[in-house]
């Protein structure tokens, strides 16, 4: 394991030779560094060593003596040189060894010396301080891929990383498992190899039906690009919808038995136990007097109770029969102030707005526009309130808003439950099919508390 790896730190103090990387040097006439420092301390030294040999050898010295002198002076004379030399050369290549230590990617080493309060010191210390950073940044940067690649390992969805020859560079557990392979058998290999060409060209987001290795359906595709090392990636991610639907429509399913089991069971219990009554009844011998009506009294009850019924599954059946809109012009004031004039138990004020036309099937918005009104005016003859209609457009929308001031929404979660009313004729059906109306047209109908006053404002969106 490398030191950087262990978090330890390696000092250096200019015993070594260089690590550069480079090229080997190649001949050179001129003097190297290191041999031009050695002349220069030499030649500095020389003017003093002459003068003093040429004292002494012309003094009434022994000879002895002369060539002690001699060899002392030329011995500390070079000594001094080479030291000089070795002063010099030596923090260069304790500096040499750092920088190529953090060309090699080694952010461990550390030079002895460093201090701020001379050159020398303060060089090595910033050299220092860069490796320490380039240590940091290394760690987060190892620490954010692993991170990053344990989210993805994670992650349910596909992920694939294609460079710009389509060559597959990076692949998760979701994509091992899409193509029934390990990544070892994957990566470097083509997108065509895989069957994903088809998914790195077209809309950057669909959905599409596709049949893999490891699974089929319906899929999800979504594309972007990135750029790594300068070069452009693509960045595939494939959702699987099947399982999604089908969870959606269990839900759906269930909700819909619990909805029709309440409703028929609402109305056979009662028919059950009339029809159990009168059958005992019919029994009984003598005859009771009042048997006649109350055969009538059942019968009738019976019959309600099934009529009821009837309208139930009626009022379903319209609901999942829904029609596609048959789109044409449509003035959107024309279509807002025929619908106040229909409402009769309380006048619907229609604020100004801007003259749109918008492309609708008039019959369907009137029916929703008419059911948002219904239960505005509903809300208001509570409180003694008002109503009123307004329009306007922003971002090629157009925004139809229906403001009663009556106690507002006690239950927002259930406003789009199939059946649920808190009306006491009411069938649960008006804002399903509204909201169903709204999104046919490719629009939206939200319900929600008004925070000026008590009330609700219900804000039906249509595209332009």
């Amino acid at each position: 394991m490398a030191a950087e790896e262990r978090g330890e730190s390696v000092l250096l103090d200019g015993g070594g030779g260089s690590r550069s990387l480079g090229a080997p040097p190649t001949a050179d006439p001129r003097l190297r560094h290191d041999q031009g420092v050695f002349l220069y301390s030499l030649a500095g030294g020389a003017p003093a060593l002459l003068v003093a040999l040429v004292l002494l050898w012309t003094g009434d010295h022994s000879l002895k003596l002369q060539w002690t002198l001699t060899v002392l002076a030329l011995g500390a004379w070079l000594s001094f040189a080479a030291a000089a030399r070795s002063r010099v050369i030596r923090p260069l290549q304790t500096l040499s060894n750092l920088v190529a230590a953090l060309r090699e990617g080694d952010y461990s080493i550390r030079a002895r010396g460093a201090s701020w309060d001379d050159a020398l010191g303060l060089a090595l210390a910033e050299v220092n301080a860069l490796a320490e950073s380039l240590r940091a940044q290394r760690l987060g940067a190892l620490e954010a891929t692993a991170l990053l690649r344990t989210v993805m390992a994670e992650l349910d969805v596909a992920v694939f990383a294609f460079d710009g020859e389509g060559v597959l560079r990076l692949v998760n557990r979701g994509g091992e498992r899409l193509l029934a392979q390990p990544a070892e058998r994957l990566l470097g290999r083509h997108a065509a190899q895989l069957g994903l060409a088809a998914s790195l060209v077209g809309e950057p987001r669909r959905v599409v039906e596709a049949t893999f290795p490891g699974s089929g359906g319906r899929w999800e595709v979504r594309r972007t690009t990135f750029r790594q090392d300068g070069l452009s990636h693509q960045l595939l991610v494939l959702t699987d919808l099947s399982r999604t639907l089908r969870d959606e429509e269990r839900q759906v399913w269930q909700r819909l038995v619990r909805v029709l089991s309440h409703e028929i069971n609402n109305s056979l219990a009662p028919i059950k136990s009339i029809a159990g009554s009168l059958q005992v009844a019919l029994r009984r011998q003598p005859r009771a007097p009042d048997l006649d009506d109350d055969l009538g009294e059942g019968l009738q009850v019976i019959a309600g109770r099934s009529e009821a019924l009837q309208r139930f599954m009626a009022s379903y059946a319209r609901m999942a029969r829904l029609p596609a809109p048959k789109l044409a012009p449509l003035a959107v004031s024309d279509w807002v102030r025929r619908v106040a004039g229909l409402e009769n138990r309380l006048p619907v004020e229609v604020c100004p707005g801007p003259p749109l036309t918008i492309q609708a099937d008039g019959d369907q918005l009137d029916q929703l526009l008419i059911n948002l009104v219904g239960n505005a005016v509903d809300a208001a003859l509570e409180t003694g309130g008002g109503v009123a209609l307004a329009w306007s457009a922003a971002d090629g929308m157009v925004e139809v808003r229906v403001i009663d001031e009556g106690p507002g929404i006690a239950n927002a979660t259930s406003l789009f439950v199939p059946f649920f009313t808190t009306k006491r004729q009411g069938s649960g059906i008006g804002l399903v099919l509204s909201r169903q109306i709204a999104e046919a047209h490719g629009g939206t109908l939200t319900l929600e508390n008004r925070r000026d006053r008590p009330g609700c404002v219900a804000r039906l969106r249509i595209p332009l």
